[in-house]
């Protein structure tokens, strides 16, 4: 019978440094979706939104990994961040203020993978890009391993990052991007 293996960080660390498109959740390495151009545009766009609404009030870090332990490296597209630097280790779940997942294929994996590890972490804020069915998902609030609030925002409406009351990121129709 065949045994699975699990990693820890830092042997993750080790055997996959320099590997790009994989990633540590629970101590299992996954393969990530390929990026797309319109999965690329998004994310780089509402970096660009984040970083111009935000200013200095936080660290604007996408696609690099956050640590989440007691196993887990994952790369959220875009993750908002305290303000500081980040030289000597990845953020933790505590400089987590919001996580953003944009997702063209990839729905399933992040609603059903990286959600629950997300929650479990305490991560107060995620939202998920459903680039599909051009929806955007809220999640807030995470109580023993679940989210308790869930919004679903439809192009026009505007998000606003929960821990940035009166910041609100217009969030339009891909077509509008």
């Amino acid at each position: 019978m065949a045994q699975r293996y699990r990693f820890g960080i830092e042997e993750f660390e080790r055997l996959f440094q320099g590997v790009t498109g994989v990633e540590l959740l629970d101590g299992e390495v996954y393969q990530m979706s390929p990026i797309g151009p319109k999965h690329a545009e998004v994310v780089a766009r509402l970096v660009t939104r984040f970083a111009q609404a935000l200013g200095d009030k936080a660290r604007v870090w996408p696609q690099n990994p956050v640590r989440l332990p007691p196993g887990s490296e994952p790369q959220p597209d875009i993750a908002l961040l305290k303000p500081k630097d980040y030289w000597e280790a990845l953020p933790s779940a505590e400089d987590i203020l919001l996580l953003v997942e944009v997702s063209e294929s990839s729905l399933d994996y992040d609603r059903n993978v990286k959600l629950p590890l997300y929650a479990r972490s305490g991560i107060p804020e995620v939202w998920i890009l459903d680039l599909l069915e051009n929806r955007l998902h809220v999640f807030r609030h995470p109580k023993e391993g679940l989210y308790t609030e869930h919004r679903i925002l439809l192009p026009g409406e505007e998000a606003e990052p929960l821990h940035f009351p009166g910041v609100r990121i217009p969030w339009l129709t891909l077509n509008a991007w």
